[in-house]
């Protein structure tokens, strides 16, 4: 068995993992056919509700070559309701586009994802209508979803270029950061009137402090000048007084003073007795203060 047709039996086992009873082996001999059976929703296997709720349906067929995946499959498509041949051709367009970006690796499951994806988009009723008006209908319904879909593209461009001016203008900054201001001779005229205002204005404010400091100096009163006392006292009594002579004339007045304590003082004179305070009469004081009788 060659690498190849072991290659591609893992591949039909895990496509019958995944779709179970929707895949279909149908040449079980190289070169290998299998089919897989596309509906937009999956209802796990109920028949009445897969009918209800799926308007369209097919059947991808693959032809896979003995040196697939290097070699692209044979695709068919065939149309199980809701469809016509017109969408059948456009089908099989988008499965070998498919199958061609993913040329060199497995491709069947990616192509039977990107077949469902246009089968859930457009999952109406009336698309197998070959009709004038249905047609008409189609075109309109499939005109207004290009235009949604150019829409939500141009919005994503958009985003994704305002996204890239943004991380430019980052790496601008970042290399302004590693790299400096290259210093010209713009540059350095501008830093350099910045520098001289900002230190005259700082010269301006440190004069204003100091002329401030040195009023509030000169507010204060002056003492210096201020005549004391004694010597007010002297001008109004028109008499020079000379502080010398008045401290000498203190300390002779000092030195004279009597000393009570060396006196030698006769107490008796100054004691009295009781005779001695009878004899004081002290009747007519009394009687002159006494109130008449009446």
């Amino acid at each position: 068995m060659s690498d190849h047709c072991e290659e591609q039996e893992m591949e039909a086992e895990a496509l019958a993992a995944i779709f179970d009873t929707a895949f279909e082996i149908i040449d079980e001999v190289q070169p290998f056919k299998w089919s897989i059976k596309l509906l937009p929703v999956d209802c796990g296997g109920d028949e009445d509700e897969e009918a209800a709720q799926n308007h369209v349906g097919i059947k991808l067929i693959a032809t896979i070559p003995l040196e697939y995946p290097e070699i692209l499959p044979q695709l068919d498509i065939e149309i199980i309701k809701g469809l016509t041949n017109d969408h059948s051709g456009k089908l099989l367009q988008m499965a070998v586009e498919e199958s061609e970006s993913n040329e060199g690796m497995p491709a069947i499951f990616a192509i039977c994802e990107h077949l469902r994806e246009w089968l859930l988009d457009n999952n109406t009723k009336g698309l197998d209508d070959a009709s004038m008006y249905a047609s008409f209908i189609r075109k309109a319904k499939e005109d207004e979803k290009k235009q949604k879909i150019a829409e939500r593209e141009f919005e994503g461009q958009k985003k994704e270029d305002e996204l890239t001016q943004a991380e430019l203008d980052e790496q601008a900054v970042r290399k302004r950061r590693a790299e400096g201001t290259p210093c010209t001779k713009e540059n350095f005229e501008k830093w350099r009137e910045e520098f001289e205002k900002e230190m005259a204005e700082k010269a301006a404010k440190e004069e204003a402090i100091q002329e401030s400091g040195k009023k509030s100096k000169e507010k204060k009163e002056d003492k210096s000048s201020r005549t004391t006392g004694f010597f007010q006292f002297n001008d109004k009594s028109g008499k020079n007084i000379n502080l010398i002579d008045i401290e000498k004339a203190v300390a002779e007045a000092e030195d004279a003073m009597i000393d009570t304590v060396e006196l030698d003082v006769d107490e008796q004179l100054f004691e009295l007795d009781d005779d001695d305070l009878d004899d004081l009469d002290f009747d007519d004081d009394d009687d002159s203060n006494d109130e008449p009788d009446i």
